[in-house]
């Protein structure tokens, strides 16, 4: 076992209004421990709203019950509460911002971490990872949508959620086995041929270490790749699109015919997200 510690921090009020809705807090765990290190911290930042919770005792039961399997998966539960704020014209707005909590913890534990994982977009965490890098830790971000740019260039990786094996479900495929024939994936496109009208698109295949080798003929790397013809794009995708490797597929995968153990792309689309 590998003597890295490691601490993950989940502003999970962000990442659930920005795509992670439904997000899997044991395969965010799995993926944290993916190079096998120790997980030293694993905090999640929670908005809770009392004056709701006695008055919707659905509410309260759903929250409970829910903050309670997080704790069953071994995550530290830190929640915020949520407050209200009527302006002059008697409009009533709710905010429940645990950065500060967030960023204090991370400061104050980090004398005993050598990794963090910071699950967030949040821009306003810049002079957070700055300061923890600074403090000698590496710093990792896993985001969805709306992720800072200038957070993306600070940190030493960054990963997008959508990518990360069953992180997020495929919510019209409740039953879906990732990376299986028939199973629906997601990726991007790595190479595309315009000319011919076809090129490659690359998913994890399975959450391990070594993401740094996309080559997937190397033995050691987790990534794979499936052929994908312009007639498998969905209506609203056009080839130029996959010239940015911001955009996130979603995909099925079939076995090649041509090709022994190769797979094929079918209805390409982008990603499709749940609301919250």
């Amino acid at each position: 076992m590998s003597n890295i510690k490691v601490g993950v921090f989940v502003d999970a009020e962000n990442t659930r209004y920005n795509g992670g809705y439904q997000l899997r807090y044991d395969i965010l765990r799995r993926f944290a421990a993916r190079n096998g290190g120790t997980l030293l911290r694993l905090n999640v930042y929670l908005a809770f709203d009392s004056e709701r919770a006695k008055e919707d005792q659905d509410y309260a039961r759903r929250t409970y019950a829910y903050q309670n399997t997080l704790r069953d998966f071994g995550w530290k539960v830190i929640t915020k509460e949520v407050k209200r704020y009527t302006d002059e014209e008697g409009h009533t707005t709710t905010k429940a911002n645990a950065d500060l909590d967030l960023a204090v913890d991370a400061m104050l534990q980090a004398e005993n971490l050598d990794e963090i994982l910071l699950v967030s977009g949040d821009g306003d965490f810049l002079q957070l990872v700055t300061a923890l890098q600074n403090k000698g830790c590496r710093v990792e971000l896993l985001g969805f949508n709306n992720v800072s740019r200038a957070l993306q260039r600070q940190v030493d990786a960054y990963h997008s959620g959508f990518l990360i094996p069953d992180l997020v479900p495929i919510y019209y495929e409740p039953r879906n086995a990732w990376g299986e024939t028939g199973s629906c994936v997601r990726g991007y496109c790595s190479r595309w041929i315009e000319d011919k009208g076809y090129g490659f698109l690359s998913f994890i295949k399975r959450i391990g270490n070594n993401l740094w080798i996309t080559d997937n003929r190397d033995p050691a790397s987790p990534w794979d790749s499936a052929f994908c013809h312009i007639n498998e794009l969905a209506d609203g995708l056009q080839a130029d699109d996959l010239a940015n490797r911001d955009m996130v597929l979603e995909f099925y995968l079939k076995e090649s015919e041509q090709k022994d153990g190769g797979l094929v792309a079918q209805n390409v689309r982008r990603v499709q997200i749940k609301g919250r």
